[in-house]
């Protein structure tokens, strides 16, 4: 016997509806090259019709990839909901790949039209001229001088924008894709995560939850995580699914910066990658953030030293989440349980060093990986990370199978190895391929980097194995000292002596100037290998 409810699709477009209708009001501001700009709610599902129009009129295909080549501004924002209220796809660019990379993405996604910022016309013109499937670029002016580039497919939005699409009930079956984003892998070309209206719908709304994000009516949100990365983790979405007013930091990404916008803007809730939080926090003294409520912290591992440094400073740890591009990206969330009110603020502090547990919607288990076992939630046992949900790819882009990314039952292999606890908290231990074989033990560098980044001379650390001649792989840390800061690398061991275990302990170290940083701002340890390719450990 089946249910008498009504089957009414889960579309991004009720997303914008329900924003428009009940919160017409509420700001958008961004700020741009030549200053802030605010526009409604309302306005902004007037510039999203504006886009679907152009679309149409542009002779765009009916189910074609559109890319999006632009800072966080309500102009992408506006993107976000026009070209998937069509039934088209949004394609949003990394503007930090490699340039075969992004290439890459273009042509393999067949990208039809591609809309960019002013400011960025100096990058991308170097790539137009390599992208074949492309027929059109819209230039959003956000106040830059940049020259237009001599190309016949080059236009303005000034010089296009018109009437208004009328667009609803164009998207009518839930499943139809509506958003893609291409995974930055250090292995291999980049590989196409192709959302659903059904998924997209559902993670916004889970980012309402108290135990996920919690996002309320009344927060001002930062997403100071890029529109590229993960589809800006969900926000735009669910921002205007919840009412909540949005403030967009576009091109100026520095700590200063952004601390500025946090400040003034009175922003309640705001997310970004730990290298963000990193920077921020020598500059926090003196600041007024009493209006923020809630930094997320995600895409990789978060320091326990980084969250505790932003307690320290103004009374508000960091909010540990993890998740990936295949999860749309939400995985975990760090929220305490109401088991862990009366514990103190260290064992408070150990258990917001996790990433958290998963909202409702999301299900995991952690396997042996040769035996395909599934192991105990104790705390201890660590095995390889595995997810399944309905905002959870289940195959990549133009392939003709899941693949080896996917269980045979369907789950999606993560990569990373991790523990959970009996309250179903997660440990990240460390990703498959950075985890040391040393003499047949494993050695996390995740833990490792944690705690050489608890010295207070230290910025930043990232661990690497190396090459020994007996135990085959040994650790070694990079290590960036604090602005000032005076450290010796034998101060430094003996600092981890005092912390690790003498198997666990880096064979060696090295100060660095800086860590690399991937196109979305996490360690790039496939850089430090190749820059210590021909160094071999010994001792």
């Amino acid at each position: 016997m089946l249910g008498l409810m009504q089957d009414w699709p889960l579309t991004v477009e009720s997303i914008l509806r329900r924003g428009e209708r009940f919160f017409p009001t509420k700001v958008i501001t961004t700020r741009t090259v030549g200053g802030l700009e605010r526009i409604t709610v309302a306005e902004l599902a007037t510039r999203v019709r504006q886009a679907a129009e152009i679309l149409d009129r542009l002779g765009i295909s009916e189910d074609a990839r559109v890319a999006t080549f632009g800072w966080n501004t309500a102009n992408h924002m506006a993107l976000y909901f026009a070209v998937p209220c069509t039934g088209r796809v949004l394609h949003t660019l990394n503007i930090r790949l490699f340039p075969e990379q992004l290439v890459y993405t273009v042509e393999h996604a067949e990208d039809e039209v591609v809309f960019v910022d002013r400011s960025l016309l100096p990058l991308f013109s170097q790539y137009l001229p390599r992208l074949t499937t492309v027929k059109h670029v819209v230039v959003f002016d956000d106040g830059s001088p940049a020259e237009l580039p001599e190309d016949p497919r080059v236009v303005r939005w000034e010089d296009v924008v018109g009437a208004e699409a009328d667009f609803s009930g164009r998207v009518t079956d839930e499943h139809t894709a509506a958003a893609m984003c291409y995974t930055t892998g250090t292995t291999g070309n980049p590989k196409g995560v192709l959302y659903s209206h059904r998924s997209t719908w559902l993670h916004a709304f889970a980012c309402q939850v108290p135990t996920a994000f919690g996002l309320q009516e009344s927060d001002r949100v930062m997403p100071v995580v890029p529109m590229f990365h993960a589809m800006a983790w969900g926000l735009p979405y669910a921002t205007t699914m919840a009412g909540a007013e949005v403030v967009m930091p576009g091109p100026d990404l520095s700590p200063a910066a952004l601390l500025d916008l946090l400040e003034s803007e009175k922003v309640t809730l705001t997310a970004g990658v730990p290298t963000i939080w990193m920077g921020m926090l020598p500059l926090l003294q003196g600041r007024d953030l009493s209006s923020l409520r809630t930094v997320i912290c995600g895409g990789s591992a978060v320091p326990k030293a980084l969250s505790e440094g932003w307690r320290a400073a103004i009374g508000l740890p960091l909010l540990q989440a993890w998740g990936m591009t295949e999860l749309s990206p939400m995985g975990s969330v760090c929220t305490l349980r109401s088991e862990f009110a009366d514990l103190g603020e260290q064992d408070k502090a150990e258990i917001r060093a996790t990433a958290g547990y998963a909202p409702t919607g999301v299900e995991m288990r952690i396997v042996d990986a040769d035996t395909r076992e599934e192991l105990p939630w104790d705390n201890q046992t660590s095995g390889e990370l595995e997810c399944r949900g309905p905002w959870i790819a289940r195959q990549y882009f133009r392939t003709d199978s899941p693949g080896e990314q996917f269980s045979p039952d369907g789950w999606l292999r993560t990569g990373d190895v991790a523990a959970i606890s009996p309250f179903g908290y997660l440990r990240l231990v460390d990703r498959t391929k950075d985890l040391i074989k040393s003499g047949g033990e494993w050695i996390s560098s995740v833990e490792l980097e944690n705690v050489i980044m608890g010295h207070p001379a230290v910025a930043e650390a990232a661990v690497i194995a190396l090459p020994h001649p007996r135990w085959m792989e040994r650790p070694f840390a990079c290590v960036v000292r604090k602005p000032e800061a005076e450290l010796t690398k034998q101060e430094l061991l003996t600092y981890l002596a005092e912390r690790v275990d003498k198997w666990g302990m880096p064979d060696d170290l090295e100060f660095v100037d800086e860590i690399p940083k991937t196109s979305v701002g996490k360690f790039s340890k496939k850089s430090l290998r190749e820059k210590f390719a021909g160094r071999q450990l010994s001792g």
